[in-house]
C-alpha cells in the first residue's frame, strides 16, 4: 500500500526504515482505537466516550490498543562493510562499525530447534559505540552464525562472560550428548584395571565404557537388524572424543535421527547407541 512513498530498501536502506517505522507506528495505533472510536459510534448506549465510566472490558480493551504496539518487536540485524543495523518494528539502530566494541555477554542453550529439531544456542551481543550519541544495543543470533559475523567485522568480538561458543551443528550436539551420557548408568573399573590415555586425543584418560544396555527392538529372520551389540573393548576413549565420533558417523542432513541412531564402536565395529555408553568410575 505504501511502497510508492516507502522507496526501494536496497538504495536508501536508513531512509526506508524510517518511513517504515513511522507508517507501522502510525498504522498499529489506529487500528485498534479505531475499532474503539467505531464502538463508540456504532454502540452509544455502551457510554464507550466516557472511558472512565465504560464498562471494565472495555476499559481493558482501550489501555491494551495503546500498550501492545509497544511489545509487537520482530528484531533483525544487517551488517555491512560499515556499519552494523538493528532493524525492529519501530527503531532503527545504527552505528558505525569503526567506532564500535562488540561483546558476548550472554547465552542460552535450547535442547531443540522448533524449525529443524536440534540443539541451537542463542549468542546475546552487545554492540557500544564510542559515539556518545549512539547508545548501545543487543543483538540476538544463532551460533551457528557467529563465525559469518566475524567475517564482516573489522574489530574482534570480546567474550566478556566466558561463553563457550558452538559454531557447528556436531559442536552442538555434543554438549547434548554429554548431558544424556551422564545420566546413564555408571560402570565399575575392576580392580587392578587401570585407565589409559584417551586414544583419540591422548589428552586426557580415557573415562567411558560401552555396555550393552538399551532394549531390542524387533526381530528379522531370528536376527536383531540393526540393534546394538556387547563391545567388550577396554575403556579407551574420553567422553568428547567418542562424542566426536558419534556426531561424524551421522547423517548430516538429518540431525532430527541423531540421538536415535546406532554407530559401530571405533575399535571392534560392535554398534552402540546414546543409551550404551557409561562413564566410568
Amino acid at each position: 500500500m505504501f511502497s510508492g512513498w516507502l522507496g526501494s530498501e536496497d538504495i536508501g536502506f536508513v531512509q526506508y526504515h524510517i518511513k517504515r517505522t513511522s507508517v507501522t507506528l502510525l498504522v498499529h495505533s489506529i487500528l485498534p482505537l479505531g475499532y474503539y472510536f467505531g464502538m463508540c459510534i456504532a454502540a452509544p448506549d455502551k457510554n464507550l466516550w466516557y472511558v472512565h465510566s465504560a464498562s471494565e472490558g472495555w476499559q481493558l480493551y482501550f489501555t491494551m490498543s495503546v500498550t501492545l504496539p509497544l511489545f509487537s518487536l520482530v528484531p533483525g540485524v544487517v551488517v555491512t562493510d560499515t556499519w552494523v543495523m538493528k532493524v525492529t518494528t519501530y527503531y532503527l539502530h545504527v552505528a558505525q562499525q569503526q567506532d564500535i566494541h562488540l561483546t558476548v555477554v550472554d547465552s542460552k542453550q535450547h535442547e531443540l530447534s522448533p524449525d529443524s529439531n536440534t540443539p541451537v544456542q542463542i549468542l546475546t551481543i552487545t554492540v557500544a559505540s564510542i559515539n556518545p550519541n549512539v547508545k548501545p544495543f543487543d543483538i540476538r543470533l544463532n551460533s551457528t552464525e557467529y563465525g559469518e559475523l566475524r567475517e564482516k567485522l573489522h574489530a574482534p568480538i570480546r567474550n566478556a562472560a566466558n561463553v563457550v561458543i558452538h559454531q557447528t551443528l556436531s559442536d552442538l550436539f555434543l554438549e547434548t550428548f554429554k548431558s544424556h551420557v551422564e545420566v546413564n548408568q555408571i560402570y565399575s573399573l575392576p580392580s587392578g584395571l587401570e585407565l589409559e590415555p584417551c586414544i583419540g586425543c591422548m589428552q586426557v584418560s580415557a573415562n567411558t565404557k560401552l555396555l550393552r544396555l538399551c532394549q531390542d527392538e524387533g526381530l528379522y529372520e531370528g536376527q536383531y537388524e540393526g540393534d546394538c551389540q556387547q563391545c567388550y573393548c577396554r575403556p579407551m576413549w574420553c567422553l568428547t572424543c567418542l562424542g566426536k565420533w558419534f556426531a561424524s558417523r551421522q547423517d548430516q542432513q538429518h540431525p532430527e535421527t541423531w540421538l536415535a541412531s546406532r554407530v559401530p564402536c571405533p575399535t571392534c565395529r560392535a554398534k552402540f547407541c546414546i543409551l550404551d555408553v557409561c562413564m566410568v568410575q
